[in-house]
């Protein structure tokens, strides 16, 4: 978190998501296990999106209380 920053760890958790997701349709190709598959797949979909949607909240939350926290310093610092 600290490489990269708050705004960032929601756009590299998407993004290694659809790279995992790219990864197992290339897999399933070869097991030949669609029906199970796709209905897995349609789970972990929706999980990772409600995932991202938390992580996405909570960098946003912390990015609102640090704003916050240094206005507050500023504003101290003027007193």
């Amino acid at each position: 978190m600290l490489l990269f920053g708050g705004k960032k760890l929601p756009e590299l958790g998407k993004g290694m998501g659809e790279g995992l997701r790219g990864f197992k349709e290339g897999m399933k190709g070869i097991t030949g296990n669609d029906d199970a598959a796709a209905a897995e797949e349609a789970r972990k979909k929706d999980m990772e999106a409600k995932a991202y949607a938390e992580a996405k909240a909570a960098a946003d939350a912390r990015l609102a209380a640090e704003q916050k926290a240094a206005a507050d310093r500023q504003e101290v610092a003027r007193s």
